[in-house]
This record gives structure tokens, C-alpha cells and sequence, in this order.
């Protein structure tokens, strides 16, 4: 199956504003759809964007003032699930281990003190239809400017040619294609499509109701998504009789499955199937502003503008404790959840209790918690198995644009080479001189490439990154010497608060442990949040619905306590 508007569209392309309205985004997410030949899926996949039900339909605002919830973790799903508990007058205490800063793995670096130079470490876009993310961008009034996602003039450098990135693919199928052993029809289709045909295009053979499983978390799976669930990356491609150098062609073009050739291919395609690159946004300023917007909701003083129809004093109380690192969680006889806690860098162990826990840490991190009782046998085993990948960003301050002197404004290259890729600001397209500075993502890859550059020696990796980066782009050797005046390096990997950048099934994950892995434990005391609970691993769009969805299953089961105590 090939789509006949993927590259050829009849209909006209939406424009893309800034600070999009709800009916803009909904143009183009179904355009986007259009171009990917599904617009059936439109409802379904609005559906599994939306927020959960409001969590002020299962109980009333301050119904349940005098009990204390403990939220571990301080990302977004910690803060989402704090947000939305503080409505029913639950008080709240969130665990942060980072006292550096806030936002768990959304990490805004900035480069100067007035926030004009920055880059993403973690999350950098925003897709036009990840419902639950817009609900929380709208209700803070956060500013959206377009995130670029690809540009005609940036690179595609695969076996040591050089082609700009046409959206045709046309310098791709002339230049590279020769490089390859392609079979006759391979050779003859746009790399565009010969992803489609091997990413999206098995999925589609399915009726909508079925496919859209892909990005819900159920009890129960079809029998289609099951064997999907069972498919590697590469076994899918090879299923689909892609030749083993399509193969390495296409993981080079699309890295998200490339550099995961070995791991689920529903967790793969679930980037896909709802069109999530084909409009996309970014927070003006910073995508640290969304994690700073909800905790400087928690102390304003006006409430009302955060929580409308609510008075002030049925509010929960919500204290945020940065440097707060959890050690532990113990079920206690008298139906009470303990927590126990390190401050900052004293080794000295405090003990806390609550009503309820949230954890909204990565089960990386929850593997190493001292865990009594345990929880139930297949949560543990989840929490032992559920495998995290690793990424390997370097951001890197240049005093002039030297990518726009070659007529490059946004978007990515992508190559063989170890960077993998390459990501251009698009907050700067509307500056006065290229002789300005400017920050770019000088490498941004994953899984193997991400452990190997991460784990050069600081020297050794800036200039393996400035040598890739002028290869890619044709300059000479040292032209970058320079120009690049300062950089960083975050490797999730290595950083002991996250211990992997994020959740990535393996074969069968989805169907062992997705379901299994958001059920509360301690007889409904202690509830799970983060991305790797949802059905959208690594999007902020997951981390923030699991956030809400963890608040409103503590919120009935809080309901039904109340109740029970009641009726004694």
C-alpha cells in the first residue's frame, strides 16, 4: 500500500500559526491524516489524545480536605496528578530529588542569562494533536511557535554523499540510492514512501477500532495488535520484504526505529500512526515553562485563574521539595503509606506518611527503591524488565549561524555518522544577520550511537561532534574550531536521577505489561504515573494523561474508602 497524497497532495496545505486555536489544530491534524491516507482515524485518535474525564465529576471540589497525598517525582505526570488532586482538597507533598532544577526530563538549557541562546535536552516538540498537552498549554496561556521539522536545505549524508533534503526525495533516489543494493521497485520509490510502506502502511490493512489500540493501554489486546506486539522493528521491515539495505537505508532516515531495530515495533509505529510529525509546536522561551507554570500555580494567589469555579479554601495545599530523593515505600498496618526520604546530600533517612502515593518516577529509578511489602508479582517483574533506551544530546553556541549562510531554517539532517542527527532552532529564523549567534542540537542520537558518543571523554566527544557536524555540512576540517564557543552534553543514561531517557518496549511488552503496569498497589493506596504508564512512551502528551488519569483512579478509590468508612 502506497499513499497517493504523501507526496502528492491535492487538497491545499493549512497554514501553521503561531498560538494555534482548538479549530486550527484540528485542520491540521485531519490534514495531516489526508496526507497519510487514514482520515477515518480522526475521531479515534482525538479520543485517545483527550484528557481523561474531570476529576471533579467523581467527587466535589474540597471533599476530601485533611488528607495528605505523597507524589513521587516532580515531572510532569507528578505535577499534572498534583494539579488535578489539589481540586478536591487533597494536601500534597511532591518528592523532587533535583535540586538544580525543575522539570524532570524536560530540561530547557540556557546558554545566557537573559534566555535568548537555548536548547531541549529532553522533549522539543509538540504535535497539533496530543490533546492532553494543549489542555495544560491553553489553561496556562503558554505561547506556541511552530516547531520545524524539516527544511528543503538541510542534509541527508548516507555512505559519504551530500544531498539537500527535497521533499520530493528526488536527490535522495539519484545520489544515494546507487550506494545501496536496492531491488528494482525500491529503487524506483521515494524514501518517503518506502517508509510508509514499511512503518505505517501494515497497520492501515486493519479497520480503525482495531488499529488505534496502538496508542490506548487495555486489559485486553486484538489478536492484529498482539502480532504486531510480537514484531521487532526489523522483523517488521523484513515481513514487509523490505531488502536488508532498504533496511539500513530507512533506519538512517528514521532514527526512532533505526537505532531500534531490535525493539517492539508497536512502540515504533506508535509515533506514526497518529501523524505526530507532520504539524508540531514548541513553547516560546523554553519547554521548561510548562513545569514551571504548575508549580507557580501551586503558591499564587489567584487561584481563580488556575482553577475557575472553585473557591480558594477548598483547595488542597501543594508543597513542591526540590532535593527531596525517595528511598523507599512501605505499606503500614494501619492502611497508611510510608515514604522514606533523604534531604539534599544528608545521608540521614526521614520517614514520612500519607493516605495515598502517586509514583511518577521511571521504573529505572523505582527498581533500586527499598520496596515493603512488595507489590504484586507481575508489577515487580515489570518494574525489573520494562526496558528504557538511552539518548545522547549535545547542544552547541555558535557566534554565528553558519547553517543559515547555507539557507537552513529549522529542521534536521540526518546521517550515518555517529551525530545521527542534527537539529537547526527554529526560534531564530527571524533574526537580522547570520553573523548572529545561535544555538543548535549538534547531535542528537540513541541507543547504541547515544552510549558510545556519551561515553567518550568530554574532549574527545566535542570534537567528534564538530568533525561529523562539518562533514554533514561540507565545511573543512576545524571550520567549526571557530565558531562553536561553548556547549553541553546531557546523557540520559549516565545521569542517576533518570537512568535512561525513555521507555521503549521490547517484543510483547505491550501485551505483558502495559495494563499490569498502571494498576495501583497496597490495596489501592500507592498509584503509577509517568510516560512509560501511558500509551505514548516518550511524548509529554503521556506523561501528563497519566498524571491526570493516576489523580482520578486515586480520586475513586478515595471515593469508595469514604464510603465504606461511612457506612461503619
Amino acid at each position: 500500500m502506497i499513499c497517493d497524497n504523501l507526496l502528492n497532495p491535492k487538497a491545499p496545505k493549512p497554514n501553521q500559526p503561531p498560538n494555534p486555536t482548538d479549530y486550527e489544530r484540528s485542520i491540521m491534524s485531519w490534514y495531516a491524516l489526508y496526507r497519510a491516507c487514514h482520515t477515518e482515524d480522526y475521531d479515534y485518535i482525538n479520543k485517545a489524545m483527550s484528557p481523561p474525564e474531570p476529576i471533579t465529576n467523581i467527587a466535589g471540589p474540597g471533599q476530601f480536605k485533611g488528607r495528605r497525598i505523597g507524589i513521587i517525582g516532580g515531572g510532569l505526570a507528578g505535577l499534572s496528578a498534583a494539579f488535578e488532586l489539589r481540586k478536591l482538597g487533597f494536601d500534597i507533598e511532591i518528592f523532587e530529588a533535583n535540586k538544580e532544577r525543575a522539570g524532570g526530563r524536560v530540561y530547557t538549557f540556557y546558554f545566557d542569562r537573559e534566555k535568548q541562546y537555548y536548547g531541549e535536552f529532553g522533549p522539543m516538540r509538540i504535535p497539533v494533536n496530543h490533546e492532553t498537552m494543549w489542555h495544560y498549554i491553553n489553561l496556562f496561556g503558554l505561547e506556541t511557535i511552530p516547531w520545524i521539522q524539516s527544511d528543503p536545505n538541510a542534509f541527508i549524508y548516507l555512505h559519504q554523499v551530500r544531498v539537500r533534503n527535497d521533499p520530493q526525495g528526488k536527490n535522495v533516489m539519484k545520489y544515494i540510492y546507487p550506494t545501496y543494493r536496492l531491488t528494482g521497485w525500491e529503487a524506483e520509490t521515494p524514501w518517503q514512501e518506502l517508509g510508509y510502506y514499511g512503518i505505517e502502511a501494515p497497520v492501515l490493512q486493519a479497520p480503525p477500532s482495531v488499529r488505534s489500540e496502538i496508542i490506548r493501554v487495555l486489559p485486553r489486546y486484538s489478536r492484529q495488535l498482539l502480532f504486531w506486539d510480537s514484531l521487532n522493528v526489523r522483523q517488521m521491515f523484513q515481513w514487509r520484504k523490505l531488502s536488508q539495505d532498504a533496511i539500513n537505508l530507512l533506519s538512517n532516515l528514521f532514527p526512532i526505529g533505526g537505532e531500534f531495530l531490535y525493539n517492539n515495533y508497536v512502540d515504533f509505529v506508535q509515533e506514526y500512526y497518529p501523524v505526530n510529525f507532520w504539524y508540531m509546536y514548541q513553547i516560546k522561551g523554553g519547554m521548561v515553562n510548562l513545569p514551571l507554570a504548575f508549580i507557580n500555580s501551586f503558591t499564587s494567589k489567584d487561584t481563580s485563574r488556575y482553577y475557575p469555579g472553585i473557591p480558594a479554601a477548598r483547595l488542597g495545599n501543594v508543597s513542591y521539595r526540590p532535593g527531596y530523593t525517595v528511598k523507599g515505600i512501605y505499606g503500614n498496618a494501619d492502611e497508611k503509606v510510608s515514604v522514606a526520604y533523604t534531604v539534599s546530600d544528608s545521608e540521614s533517612l526521614k520517614i514520612e506518611s500519607f493516605d495515598s502515593i502517586v509514583c511518577a518516577v521511571p521504573f529505572s529509578v523505582l527498581r533500586t527503591f527499598d520496596i515493603n511489602p512488595i507489590f504484586s508479582s507481575i508489577k515487580m517483574q515489570a518494574i525489573k524488565e520494562v526496558n528504557y533506551g538511552n539518548a545522547q544530546k549535545t547542544l552547541i553556541y555558535c557566534n554565528r549561524r553558519f547553517w543559515e549562510e547555507q539557507g537552513i531554517i529549522g529542521g534536521g539532517s540526518y546521517t550515518d555518522l555517529p551525530v545521527t542527527t542534527i537539529w537547526y532552532s527554529s526560534h531564530y529564523q527571524k533574526a537580522n544577520s547570520v553573523n548572529d549567534p545561535g544555538v543548535i542540537l549538534g547531535t542528537y542520537n540513541l541507543n547504541l550511537d547515544a552510549v558510545r558518543l556519551g561515553n567518550m571523554t568530554e574532549e574527545e566527544r566535542i570534537t567528534k561532534i564538530k568533525r561529523d557536524v562539518e562533514e554533514v555540512h561540507g565545511l573543512p576540517a576545524g571550520a567549526l574550531d571557530s565558531i562553536v564557543t561553548d556547549y553541553k552534553t546531557q546523557n540520559w543514561n549516565s545521569d542517576p536521577l533518570f537512568r535512561g531517557a525513555f521507555c521503549y518496549f521490547t517484543p510483547e511488552q505491550k501485551k505483558l505489561f502495559s495494563w499490569p503496569m498502571t494498576q495501583p498497589e497496597y490495596g489501592k493506596k500507592v498509584f503509577f504515573a509517568g510516560e512509560h504508564v501511558s500509551a505514548l512512551h516518550r511524548w509529554m502528551q503521556g506523561a501528563l494523561q497519566s498524571g491526570m488519569e493516576s489523580a482520578n483512579a486515586l480520586a475513586y478509590a478515595s471515593r469508595a474508602q469514604k464510603q465504606v468508612n461511612t457506612q461503619k
